[in-house]
């Protein structure tokens, strides 16, 4: 029996887990200082396709003759003029003139009509003298007096009594509507809040006149600038009760929105900084462009957007800003009782305050009653202008209140008070009863996090062992176990090299002896089984076997993975049984399955699920979530290596719910059953399901990052064009973190799919030599799933073989048929190295061994529709994109064999599939291939005949073009002139849009145009 019965899978690699805008939009402009600014002129509109749509719609309304009107409101920032320039792109482009009004906050007394005069002044800029008459055309029509002076906006609008403002009114809507029987028209108000009493009437009467107009009218406003007796306020709810008249809403922009906004403004941004952006922003685009360039620049909140956020505290009084530094302090939420205990106001005094701060919008009451910042932001900056003392003062008072009254807040929100009041004995200890609270609710991240806190305070504390109850060194256990259940492998790794150093080499044998193997642990899952081993080693030297011991049992149970990941066999088979025998007799039910696992995948054989799943039982009965989640994988693993992929679904499933239950969803084996899972429905043509469990979660730990960049299969296979920029994502983490092997088959297998659809055959070439040349220094013998990106890569090349052989280039030729053969030879070195090292490969390796059998010969200029068949039926154990692409292809060698009539089976067949899919590059590759052999394809249109496009004699020399010939050569042939020959082969170009002969050839050919006798 072979070392191991099965292979790894080629998606997975191994047998075992691998380890792994307009700049007038624009409030701030970038700083000169700063390298790498994003360019804010070149905003991207994201997020706002509903809202956009909306508006569109009220455009196009008044395009068809009928007035509409929207008023679209947001908070400051939220991207309300970045809308409306887009807006005002699409409404030129519909053929309507676009006029933009702005109002200027000028205080309690504004200008009268400013943002009409605004909008008017380039209308009569470009009538001049005719503008007069634009203005009383339509009352003279009705028969009313002439309206004086109307020539300049500014004198129109400037009544000269307060009686004659009806007559003022008609003279605006008049041109208006004079502009609109040329064009219709788009009139675009922006900052409403801060329009004069005069403006608001006239947009009162011009949305009422202008009902039946083909005019849209949509004016902005921050909403949170309308405090309860703002003088906009009475108007809307008047103006919303009209015909036509509609409000929109902008509130924040989704997470991911604000995620492509960042990558759109600077795309070489560490993911680091995005996140962070993505968080604090709370998706107001202006704060996310702020925050962006503050992170550029080394800042933490920005200068020019704090006095933006305190211009609108400093417009309370007293009393509501000491609220809102209380609130600040106490945190994002805070309840009555803690300002009404912290605050120093009478209750009377509280209560106006606090009325005064939510009628400003910057309190918002919770549902619960509760108090909170209306933006995050708007917190950072009142805390950032608190002095020192008065900081350390109110937090002092906050964590008192906390602690006097029963259920006030958390043992977190303790800590967090305790120590900015500089009570950082009392800070550690709540930290620690914070993790506690954390781990019993399934929190492994905010667990880390409050272990983290309570090592830094550590040092600074006297007595922290008796308070923590631990020693320093089994407090860095703790927190790397914390990190490793939230998938921070590299943290985890990080702790457990502090512990050692804490140790020393003089510390207690036990305790040096569990910080190596759970160093070991750790360090495999990050790719170094080498240093892993030594970890192993070492442990094992320092417990003696016997009497065992739980230290030794686990330390045995470490070194024998580690030593059956580097092939010592012999050493782990007695490391293995040494710790089975232990972990019976002393009834440590998770060693026991951790070894029986490590046991049964290196032996194989019949009745390994079985055994597994009595090691399943075992961790359950132990209560392991490490060992447990271990299991579940190889029970999901073992399934899709025997090509079982529903099963592996089965546990994938079950593992992930598992996980869940357990708080342990992004824990190193909970993230490799998300990846199964995203794999398995992926093969099975769930392709909805694959990429929505890739995508499930918005924030992965970057050791789990191959979970979402699998959904790159599905997002590639679609031809999504945001399939591009993700896989530069990926590629980019790939170089970053360096030994992450299964990401960075995901990275390669998406890039080799783009380069195969583009198609871009040298790309193709390049990933799959660097792909494999770094997975053979990662993963060594066990690289099967370079077969899977080599054959991915010889696609294209042996297209680009094909094309050059059709257009006799015998140069290009044998330059891709080498090509070619090197990928060949990469594929056929890894399958070779897997049989002699571990043995047996599953189905998926085998489906995939037949398509390079059947793409070399490709490669060749050999049509072979057996080798075809022979992967279609391979990849029949359930991989339905494959078969179908599978089908494509005995299609393309049939028609080539001359035999278009058995063509049309799989042909429709990987039609079909394309279509359920939504596999839109496989689609149109399946319909060239039918227009190219002339054979119905329901869907695909009807087929055009060569004589349909060409005369008998272009065909003729279409024909000799495709052999490579001259047109002295082709003139020699067909007894007609070189002038002629040239005549026909510039009228053939011009018929199929080509730039060049060889791309002349090639469009017939995919048009199926080439003759072909």
């Amino acid at each position: 029996m072979p070392p191991v019965a099965r292979g790894g899978t080629l998606h997975g690699g191994r047998s075992r887990p691998p380890v792994a805008v307009p700049a007038s939009t624009t409030v701030s402009a970038p700083r000169a200082t700063i390298g790498g600014v994003p360019r804010w002129d070149e905003r991207p509109l994201v997020g706002r396709d509903g809202e956009l749509a909306t508006l569109v719609a009220a455009v196009d309304r008044a395009a068809a003759g009928r007035g509409a009107a929207v008023l679209v409101a947001g908070d400051a920032g939220v991207g309300k003029s970045r809308l409306l320039d887009e807006l005002a792109v699409r409404a030129a482009g519909r053929g309507l003139r676009v006029l933009t009004g702005h109002c200027v906050d000028l205080g309690d007394v504004g200008l009268p009509y400013l943002p009409f005069v605004d909008l008017l002044r380039p209308v009569a800029a470009e009538l001049g003298d005719g503008a007069a008459g634009l203005f009383t055309a339509r009352a003279r029509a009705a028969g009313e007096p002439e309206v004086p002076d109307l020539g300049s906006p500014v004198a129109a609008l400037r009544p000269p009594v307060d009686d004659g403002r009806l007559q003022l009114f008609e003279a605006v809507a008049a041109a208006l509507t004079g502009l609109a029987a040329e064009r219709p028209l788009l009139v675009v108000l922006e900052d409403l809040h801060w329009a004069d009493r005069s403006s608001r009437d006239l947009l009162r009467y011009l949305l009422a006149r202008l009902a039946d107009e083909p005019v849209a009218v949509v004016a902005s406003y921050r909403s949170d600038d309308l405090h309860r007796r703002h003088p906009l306020r009475p108007l809307l709810a008047e103006l919303v009760r009209l015909p036509g008249v509609e409000r929109l809403d902008l509130g924040p922009l989704p997470d991911a929105a604000v995620e492509e906004l960042v990558r759109g403004l600077a795309g070489a941004v560490p993911d680091r900084t995005v996140e962070d952006v993505v968080a604090r922003a709370e998706g107001n685009a202006f704060y996310a462009e702020e925050l962006l360039a503050a992170g550029l620049a080394g800042e933490t909140l920005p200068l020019a957007l704090t006095d933006v956020l305190l211009a609108r505290v400093e417009q309370l009084g007293p009393a509501a800003q000491q609220v809102l530094r209380v609130a600040a302090v106490a945190g994002r939420r805070v309840r009555h009782e803690l300002v009404a205990a912290v605050g120093g106001l009478s209750p009377a005094d509280l209560e106006r305050a606090l009325a005064e701060a939510v009628h400003s919008h910057l309190l918002v009451v919770s549902p619960d009653g509760a108090y909170r910042f209306r933006h995050a932001l708007l917190r950072e900056a009142v805390l950032a202008d608190l002095l020192p003392g008065e900081r350390v003062r109110l937090h002092a008072a906050v964590a008192a209140h906390l602690a006097a009254v029963p259920g006030a807040g958390t043992a977190a929100e303790r800590a967090h008070h305790l120590q900015e009041s500089n009570d950082l004995a009392g800070a550690l200890t709540a930290s620690l009863e914070a993790a506690d609270e954390a781990g019993r609710v399934g929190a492994p991240a905010e667990q880390l996090q409050h272990l983290e806190r309570a090592l830094a305070l550590w040092p600074a504390v006297p007595d922290a062992a008796g308070r923590a109850g631990r020693s320093q060194p089994v407090l860095l256990l703790d927190t790397a176990a914390a990190a490793r259940r939230g998938g921070e492998l590299h943290r985890a790794v990080a702790l457990l090299r502090a512990a050692q150093d804490v140790l020393g080499p003089d510390g207690e044998r036990e305790l040096r002896a569990r910080v190596h193997y759970t160093l070991a642990q750790a360090l495999a899952r990050v790719e170094d089984q080498d240093s892993a081993l030594r970890e192993t080693t070492a442990a094992m030297a320092l417990v003696p076997a016997q009497p065992p011991s739980p230290v030794r049992t686990w330390a045995a149970a470490t070194h024998a993975r580690a030593c059956f990941e580097v092939g010592r066999r012999e050493e782990a088979a007695a490391a293995a049984e040494e710790a089975l025998a232990a972990a019976d007799a002393l009834g440590l039910d998770s060693a026991w399955a951790d070894v029986a696992v490590s046991l049964a995948r290196s032996r194989g054989g019949e009745g390994l699920a079985a055994r597994l799943e009595e090691a399943l039982a075992r961790a359950r009965r132990a209560g392991d979530p490490d060992v447990e989640m271990r299991v579940l994988f190889n029970l999901a693993i073992v399934a899709y290596e025997d090509g079982a992929a529903e099963e592996t679904l089965r546990w994938s499933d079950a593992g992930l719910a598992r996980a869940r239950e357990l708080g342990v969803e992004w824990s190193f084996y909970a993230a490799e059953l998300r990846h199964l899972g995203v794999l398995s429905r992926y093969v099975l043509g769930d392709w909805d399901g694959s990429l929505a469990l890739a995508d499930q979660l918005a924030r992965v730990p970057e050791m789990a990052a191959h979970v979402r960049a699998a959904g790159l299969l599905v997002q590639v296979g679609r031809g999504d064009p945001a399939a591009a920029a993700r896989t530069a994502w990926a590629r980019g983490l790939v170089r970053r973190l360096g030994a992450h092997a299964l990401l960075l088959v995901s990275a390669a297998g998406a890039e080799l799919e783009l380069a195969a659809w583009a198609p871009d055959p040298a790309a193709a070439l390049t990933t799959a030599r660097t792909a494999a040349a770094r997975l053979e220094e990662l993963w060594g013998a066990e690289r099967i799933v370079v077969v899977r990106l080599a054959v991915t890569a010889l696609a294209p090349v042996a297209d680009a073989a094909a094309s050059a052989r059709l257009t006799g280039d015998a140069a290009a030729e044998r330059e891709w048929v080498a090509g070619g053969g090197e990928l060949v030879a990469l594929a056929r070195a890894a399958v070779a190295d897997h049989e002699r090292v571990v043995g047996e490969y599953g189905v998926e390796a085998a489906a995939w061994l037949a398509r390079l059998a059947a793409e070399t010969a490709r490669l060749a200029g050999r049509a072979m529709p057996e080798l075809w068949s022979a992967a279609v039926a391979a990849f029949g154990y359930g991989h339905v994109y494959e078969q179908a692409r599978s089908r494509w292809r005995l299609a393309e060698a049939l028609v080539a064999a001359g035999d278009r009539e058995a063509a049309v089976g799989p042909l429709r067949s990987a039609a079909e599939t394309a279509r359920a899919l939504g596999a839109a590059p496989l689609l149109a590759a399946v319909t060239a291939l039918a227009r190219r052999a002339r054979l119905e394809l329901p869907g695909a249109g009807r087929v055009v005949p060569a004589e349909a496009v060409f005369t008998p004699r272009e065909t003729e020399v279409l024909a000799l073009l495709a052999r490579g010939r001259t047109n002295r050569q082709i003139g020699s042939e067909l007894y007609i002139s070189e002038k002629t020959a040239s005549v026909h082969v510039s009228n053939i170009l011009a018929k199929l849009g080509a730039g060049s002969r060889t791309e002349a050839v090639a469009v017939a050919a995919t048009r199926g145009l080439l003759p072909t006798g």
